[in-house]
């Protein structure tokens, strides 16, 4: 795959082999630490230096017919009121700068390149699926991009890329792992692409951790307007009389498991109708492609994604720990109906900032740009976000730190391979289990060359 082609949003490019990923990402980081200036940057002359505000970008896809994130980037102009009503960041304002990728790799080059332009210290809590498009520009300039939504395999390779999650990897990980103890026979749904043919590796990889057989593969165009079809043939494969060979699971109800971004509700609405002629199964699938949103205008309770297992990265919305999250939008974008407190992408975007000013406040009253920021989050500081994740850190050093653990699998840049799981009772995303589940070694585990 070139990286030019259309992905959509809950899948990730095909992996580099592991090898590859890490040489790419130490030579850059010694391209970098060999020029003075930072990757090309004059050391001081980045957006933030001085006593001056401190400038960052926060980019998102908004009205397109494909995914969409507007409250991302209208929640960082929130979070920035909010911010600067206390003060700001060391008594220095926050500017933070908004621009629209519209799901294109040619407007998200632009994004890229007004970022350096306007000379910002980083881009921050941000979403779009052309990585070959806005990280060379960024790379070139050292600018950090700071929790990205995890949508590109390139956010866990690039030197200059700091996750707050573990992207769609840990997700189909995570969920394979909680399906292989409650499941019968397990169907995966997902597109004909080489993209899609990452995704029963990943699923494959909890559900065998788990002792379950590996799951069904259905394959199905990720365009289609329709999929009674494929339905029909997961409904087959998961109410087969066969158990799960070397499963604890063989007397079980069947799972269906549909990948298809953002035609998983397309997929949904054939499935309703053809499960009425086979015994019951459970649903099951990976936050980004289902949200709160999406099960209310299903029909809530009545509707097709109740009973639903969902893996997410964080808690769910209502949970305590958002509290603060909660007060910010109610005291600076209350009204805003771009803003949902249950959505992925404003919740990635808060940590991302959480993240951001915690790097800024570690510099007291130095110099404030891109260079300086890498260098605080390279040296491992340690960032804890209220619980929302694990402590994140980052390090460059001879130290260890947990990406060390799925670097030799292509991912030297995730930090954070935790994550929830989630079920629609009575049409509401609510908590299967407490706490956080770890997937690091059930990745370790994943063929993904």
């Amino acid at each position: 795959m070139t990286g030019r082609r259309r992905i959509r949003s809950t899948f990730l490019p095909q992996h580099h082999r592991p090898v590859r990923a890490t040489a790419l990402a130490a030579g850059a980081l010694v391209a970098c630490a060999s020029l003075a200036a930072g990757c090309g940057v004059v050391p001081g002359t980045t957006g933030g230096s001085g006593d001056g505000p401190i400038k960052v970008m926060t980019w998102a896809p908004s009205d397109t017919k494909a995914t969409n994130k507007p409250g991302m980037p209208a929640f960082a102009q929130a979070y920035a009121r909010w911010i600067n009503s206390k003060g700001g960041i060391n008594g220095r304002k926050l500017t933070v700068l908004t621009c629209n990728d519209h799901n294109d790799g040619v407007s998200a080059a632009k994004c890229a390149r007004r970022a350096v332009k306007e000379n910002v210290v980083a881009v921050v809590g941000s979403y779009s699926q052309y990585a070959d498009s806005f990280f060379p520009p960024l790379e070139g300039a050292g600018i950090p991009y700071i929790g990205g939504y995890g949508v590109t395999n390139a956010e866990f390779t690039s030197p200059l890329s700091y996750p707050v999650n573990g992207g769609q990897p840990t997700l189909l990980a995570g969920l394979g792992k909680a399906l292989a103890t409650a499941c019968g026979n397990v169907t995966l749904v997902r597109p004909d692409t080489i993209a899609g043919d990452e995704l029963p590796v990943l699923l494959d990889s909890g559900l065998t951790t788990g002792g379950h057989r590996a799951s069904g593969d259905v394959r199905a165009a990720d365009d289609a307007t329709e999929y009674s079809a494929q339905s029909a043939k997961a409904l087959d494969g998961s109410t087969s009389g066969t158990p799960a060979s070397g499963s604890v699971s063989g007397s079980k109800e069947g799972c269906v498991v549909p990948a298809l971004g953002d035609r998983t509700s397309t997929f949904m609405d054939s499935f309703r109708r053809a499960r009425e002629d086979y015994p019951q199964v459970r649903t099951a699938m990976a936050m980004g492609s289902v949200d709160q949103t999406v099960i209310d205008a299903s029909g809530g309770a009545s509707g097709p994604y109740e009973g639903s297992y969902i893996t997410g990265w964080y808690p769910v919305e209502s949970d305590a720990r958002w509290a603060a999250m909660k007060k910010v939008i109610a005291k600076e974008a209350f009204g805003d109906n771009r803003i949902d407190s249950a959505d992925a992408g404003v919740q990635t975007t808060w940590i991302a900032y959480t993240v951001f000013t915690r790097a800024v406040e570690s510099l007291g009253s130095g110099e404030v740009s891109a260079g300086s920021i890498r260098a605080a989050l390279n040296d491992g500081l340690k960032i804890p976000t209220g619980g929302l994740t694990p402590t994140l850190r980052w390090t460059t050093r001879d130290t260890w730190s947990s990406a060390d653990d799925l670097a030799s699998v292509g991912f030297p840049r995730m930090v954070n391979a935790h994550v929830t799981l989630q079920v629609v009772r009575q049409g509401q995303l609510v908590a299967a289990r407490k706490g956080f589940t770890d997937v690091t070694t059930t990745l370790q585990n994943a063929d993904v060359n």
